[in-house]
């Protein structure tokens, strides 16, 4: 509930808690770098009327469990805190038997809260429950509308597997006023959770039959939260069409009250449940689900207090708490030292707020200073970040504090009393166990221990060094060869690496504008959906893994700002990677059917998507879709069992995607199988040949040797092929920046050529590749030489790119690479800038 302003916690001596020269260090900070605005006007007074808690109602939770309780066994709702983190602050309810499969329990709620909670089976230790396929239940939802029931079915624990016959719900999400199709809308039913796609779309799959609570959620806020009953029978499709009112937009301003020993310039951040507050709704390292880095942060006035003024959609159900971490670090704590989650439903009226922060910390613990410096070497338009493991894994980066002259400042204060130790390590721009300190590098390192005190602590481990980040680049020295321009339509870019996680986000301005000074035209985002099951395949966003609407939308958006033409080249997350996962499929007629069904709405998606924000170029195909393919086989040679019209299927779903796209399209299409290319590519605007190929016979060939080999290919494969479809022709290249890189092949322990993607951050390094920049400056010179003698090749995309962060690593990634200099020299020659 809303916090009432009458009086101050507890003074502490701000003194007898941080050292004198670090406390001095702060305040000349907070003095030069953070400015005393004026209070405005329409700052409230601590008089200022608080809103009147809502009336509550009781809802009466009725589940029915998939087998009868043990002996000794309990049967809990779990209410959940996605502000703190889904596992780390549950409230815990047990039910009580009406029979022996059914439970239930009566509680108090708010009215018009949205309530987040799953089931939990009492042994020795909590099970969880899981959806039939065997996926975790994240959370189940409700919203508290007035006294309810709700109903709702268990289909089996951790430790228990499914049977039984189960149905699906599907339908369509459109706005109330305009009709139209509201993507990224979360959907949950039955312990299952989706998303919308762009035309609206959803499936909700594997659901045991009876009634479901079904509810459609607006990550932001944006539309009012909808709910109804929804019957499942079984081997049925409950078809369940939802109409999402838009919510108004209200202005709130928060006016916050901090204790005296409130750290001086570490920035106070606002973390709550929506999109905009920093919740990502994924399931991050440590059971967090929120990033410091995308909170937005109140701004300090002369008076001391702390504003920050929202835009908020009525209705909404906030909860939030204000922090100097995040959701769990240096978050507010109550006057007893327990963790604080406000709540607020937002009115249909502008509101004032005047909160009050009794307490950062529960006295137990005083606080630990981390004082730092860096290499010289750091980039500048890098920020330092802090990652804490309180004994149950690594939690999520949490920016430092610049104090300048390569020094960074941390002050932890809470929660301290977890373990009474942690373990802590330091990356650049939040990306630790990638961009880490030399000392704990790596995604499984375990870091710096400390234990915490009742007097406060002194931290000053120097990183001596970065992983991946020598200290100085050598120049590139490229042969004087004169660059046949090619005019402003060349294609020359950059493609980004398929992988993501929410905490690129804030790093992709600057990572955009790192790709426009390569003298790069064109930029390649590679969205991505995860196979989330196999028989029969679901394909669907998740947010750890996968680039959710709105984001995408904004890197679309700011690219284009930058001057940069966008292309879409969506892709897939495969567990496991895809040979394994093509081969352990059932690939039946009706598993066919099902792929092909959940395929053509991932590529509509984003066909939808592109068309929406005017992409220049859509790009279908890869590697990962071969035994899709008419004719299609699996990685061992053997045929993959694609029915005989897929042919037809796709040309069908090629017009499907022109009917809604009408920009460029593009087929991409490994070297390796131009000697037998779909036939459909005639249907297909341009050709993206995605190439690896073996150019050298070991590590030291020549420049010249590499260029001929490449020239050979090229000319005695590819051309005929491009003469033949009369399609332009883009060569995306990806070699790694590793020892025998340029052979085609780096040897992987099962004896075949490893996957480069493997490579790539954050899959941890592979000691038995060899990290050789110099080999991938030779190789992509070679391939610019061989592009330069050949008009016909109309562009040249670099692959593999890695936004977040300057990394030397070896995989494709040219990012701050000595490679980029080849490329910033070819691209400017290619498009005849002076």
């Amino acid at each position: 509930m809303i916090s009432s302003v009458n009086k101050r916690p507890p003074r502490h001596a701000l003194r007898n808690k941080i050292p004198w020269h670090i406390l001095g260090l702060l305040v000349m900070l907070i003095s030069a770098c953070t400015p005393l605005f004026p209070q405005p006007s329409t700052s409230p007074s601590p008089n200022t009327p608080q809103p009147t808690p809502l009336p509550e109602a009781l809802i009466t939770f009725r589940v029915q469990i998939p087998e009868a309780l043990q002996a000794g066994e309990t049967l809990q709702i779990s209410f959940l805190d996605e502000v703190t983190g889904l596992a780390l602050n549950p409230t815990n309810t047990t039910l009580k038997a009406d029979d022996s499969t059914h439970y239930s329990a009566i509680l108090p709620f708010a009215l018009h809260s949205v309530l987040k909670y799953r089931y939990l089976l009492i042994r020795n230790q909590a099970v969880q429950e899981h959806i039939s396929d065997g996926r975790a239940v994240r959370y189940r939802m409700y919203r508290v509308d007035g006294p309810g029931l709700v109903q709702d079915v268990v289909s089996r624990w951790t430790d228990t597997d499914f049977s039984g016959p189960t149905g699906r719900i599907t339908g369509q999400v459109t706005d109330a006023k305009t009709t139209q199709p509201i993507p990224s809308v979360l959907i949950a039913a039955g312990g299952a959770q989706t998303f919308s796609s762009a035309d609206g779309t959803y499936l909700l799959d594997g659901l045991p039959p009876g009634t479901h609570n079904l509810v459609a959620y607006a990550l932001d806020g944006s539309y009012r939260t909808f709910q109804q009953g929804a019957v499942v029978a079984a081997e049925s499709t409950t078809p369940a069409p939802i109409v999402l009112e838009p919510a108004q937009n209200v202005s709130v301003i928060f006016t916050l009250i901090v204790p005296p020993d409130t750290v001086p310039a570490l920035p106070i951040r606002l973390a709550g449940n929506l999109f905009q507050l920093g919740n990502t709704f994924a399931d991050l390292t440590g059971g967090v689900n929120t990033l410091a880095s995308r909170m937005p942060a109140l701004t300090p006035q002369s008076d001391g207090r702390y504003y920050l003024t929202l835009n908020l959609p009525a209705g909404t159900d906030l909860r939030y708490k204000y922090t100097m971490g995040d959701g769990l670090w240096n978050a507010e704590r109550t006057s007893q030292g327990g963790i604080r989650v406000r709540q607020l439903i937002v009115l249909d009226s502008n509101l004032q707020l005047v909160d009050q922060v009794e307490a950062w910390e529960n006295g137990k613990s005083a606080p630990i200073t981390f004082d730092i410096t860096v290499p010289a070497h750091t980039p500048p338009g890098d920020n330092v970040a802090v990652q804490f493991n309180p004994g149950f894994g690594w939690t999520e980066a949490i920016p430092m504090l610049s104090a300048g002259n390569n020094r960074w400042i941390y002050v932890l204060s809470s929660p301290l009393d977890i373990t009474g130790s942690i373990r802590y390590r330091f990356c650049r721009n939040e990306q630790c166990g990638s961009a880490d300190d030399l000392q704990t590098a790596g995604p499984n390192s375990q870091g710096h221990f400390i234990r915490s005190s009742l007097l406060p602590q002194m931290v000053v481990d120097p990183v001596k060094d970065w992983v991946w980040l020598p200290p100085k680049m050598e120049p590139v020295i490229l042969p004087d060869i004169p660059i046949v321009a090619r005019g402003a339509n060349f294609i020359a870019g950059v493609e980004f690496q398929p992988g993501y996680h929410p905490s690129w986000k804030p790093r992709m301005p600057s990572a955009l504008g790192d790709v426009r000074s390569l003298n790069s035209k064109w930029i390649t985002l590679s969205p991505t959906w995860t196979f989330t099951r196999n028989n029969l395949p679901v394909l669907e966003p998740v947010p750890s893994q996968d680039v959710l609407w709105a984001n995408l939308v904004e890197d679309i958006q700011s690219a284009r700002s930058q001057g940069l033409h966008v292309s879409l080249f969506p892709t897939t997350n495969i567990p496991g990677g895809s040979d394994l996962w093509w081969s352990s499929a059932s690939r039946d007629f009706s598993w066919w059917q099902v792929w092909f069904e959940r395929y053509r709405t991932f590529i509509l998606h984003y066909a939808d998507v592109a068309a929406k924000e005017g992409v220049s170029f859509l790009v279908i195909g890869g590697e990962w879709i071969a035994p899709a393919l008419p004719g299609g086989t699996l990685s061992d040679g053997s045929a993959s069992g694609v029915p005989e019209d897929a042919e037809m299927r796709w040309r069908a779903l090629i017009s499907e995607i022109r009917n809604r796209y009408k920009g460029t399209l593009l087929w991409a299409i490994p070297f390796q199988s131009l000697s037998n290319p779909p036939a459909f590519l005639d249907s297909i605007d341009q050709i993206y040949v995605l190439w690896s190929e073996k150019i050298a016979k070991g590590s030291d060939a020549s420049e010249e040797e590499m260029k001929n080999k490449a020239g050979k290919q090229l000319d005695e494969i590819l051309k005929p092929l491009q003469a033949q479809i009369g399609k332009p022709v883009i060569l995306g290249i990806a070699y790694p920046s590793a020892d025998g890189g340029a052979t085609g092949c780096l040897p992987s322990p099962n004896g075949k050529c490893l996957d480069l993607n493997l490579l790539s951050r954050p899959n941890p390094d592979i000691p038995t590749v060899t990290l050789d920049l110099q080999e991938q400056v030779n190789v992509y010179d070679a391939m610019m030489i061989a592009i330069n003698e050949r008009d016909w090749i109309s562009g040249i995309i670099s692959r593999g790119y890695y936004p977040p962060a300057v990394l030397q690593d070896k995989s494709t990634s040219i990012h701050g690479k000595p490679a980029q200099g080849v490329v910033w020299h070819w691209y400017k020659g290619f498009l005849g800038i002076p």
